[in-house]
């Protein structure tokens, strides 16, 4: 089991009589039939169509959800909320606030992670009680306000645990002294950047104002049934044309060999140069459960080329490896590990 700080992620509080309806607008995924007590992943869209951030929105009353948003975009995604607030739809009920500094936030990952919650959480957070992407206010350590948010960006069994943030620095002690007989371990970004790699989380290497839900492979989440900011113009021609990219996942055909970050995808064979390119790698690292480099990108067709060998290149860096298209789920596809 590990601990990582996560309180840098944005946070805003949503809350009114629309609030379900706000974040219809917001999310091009549906939010207005979220139950009490759950929180869904959800995918924003700039106007054009481009995928502008994601994160999550817990429902933890009929007119209460908790937005999480990446760090990068805690201040933009805010700003854009308040525009679409004030400016889109201000016959609204809802009021939002930046909470992002006002609560400490730890995520608890691992095989053991319940084991070591249990010993500080006040409620039941059994796997019947509190399912994966269950929310909820709790209580912690006999009677302290806090929330907790079963969600999982390592792709292992995680909760994501708050307090007010006066109290963050005696949590983080807490989890530490009783996770002891767990060998609980801090965890820092860069080890959270390999677990989502190896799990094929998307994060802002992929987010990078050039994509679109098609490419992330999210299409589906556009919903069809609603309006919402982005969707019309996501489904203009130029954003869907045949071969498009799509992400996918990258490995060596030799393990030794390195799979570096920005390198260009070209076919197994022919020219490397602008005009052959097929796509490119995005996030890279080395996979301790794979034992070689693993990497993400994008790929013209990728979805239907897996399994191909091609030629990750970097004329720059003297770089070219034979690599093979793989899924971008590395690690445990079918998620049995973060609903266990």
């Amino acid at each position: 089991v590990g601990v990582c700080d996560v309180t840098t992620l944005g946070k805003v509080d949503v809350q009114g009589a629309d609030a379900a309806t706000f974040l219809n607008k917001i999310y091009c995924n549906g939010f207005a039939k979220l139950a009490v007590g759950k929180t869904r992943y959800g995918l924003m869209l700039r106007e054009d169509g481009i995928a502008m951030d994601d994160g999550t929105a817990a429902r933890l009353a009929e007119d209460h959800f908790v937005v999480t948003t990446t760090t990068a975009n805690a201040l933009p995604v805010y700003r854009h909320m308040e525009f679409v607030r004030q400016c889109l739809f201000p016959d609204l009920d809802v009021q939002l606030i930046s909470t992002t500094e006002a609560w400490a936030q730890y995520a608890v990952a691992g095989p053991n992670a319940r084991n070591l919650l249990e010993k500080i959480v006040d409620t039941d957070i059994s796997n019947d009680a509190f399912p994966f992407m269950a929310c909820a206010n709790i209580t912690v350590c006999g009677g302290l306000r806090a929330r907790l948010f079963r969600i999982s960006f390592s792709g292992e069994l995680a909760y994501e645990i708050a307090v007010p943030t006066a109290y963050g620095d005696a949590l983080m002690r807490k989890i530490i002294d009783v996770g002891a007989e767990f060998d609980v371990v801090p965890y820092g970004t860069e080890a959270l950047g390999v677990l989502r790699i190896e799990k094929g989380h998307a994060a802002g290497n992929e987010l990078n104002g050039t994509t679109t839900a098609q490419n992330l492979g999210m299409g589906r989440m556009v919903s069809k049934a609603k309006d919402s900011i982005g969707s019309k113009l996501s489904e203009r021609p130029g954003l869907n044309a045949d071969g498009d990219l799509r992400q996918v996942g990258i490995k060596p055909v030799d393990p030794a060999d390195p799979v570096p970050a920005g390198g260009h995808l070209m076919n197994a064979d022919g020219p490397v140069d602008a005009a052959h390119d097929q796509g490119y790698a995005t996030s890279a690292c080395y996979s301790p459960n794979l034992g070689h480099a693993i990497a993400l990108g994008f790929l013209k067709d990728g979805t239907d080329r897996t399994g191909e060998q091609m030629r990750l290149v970097s004329p720059l860096t003297g770089v070219e490896t034979r690599v093979e298209i793989v899924s971008a789920h590395f690690i445990d596809p079918e998620g049995e590990r973060l609903r266990g």
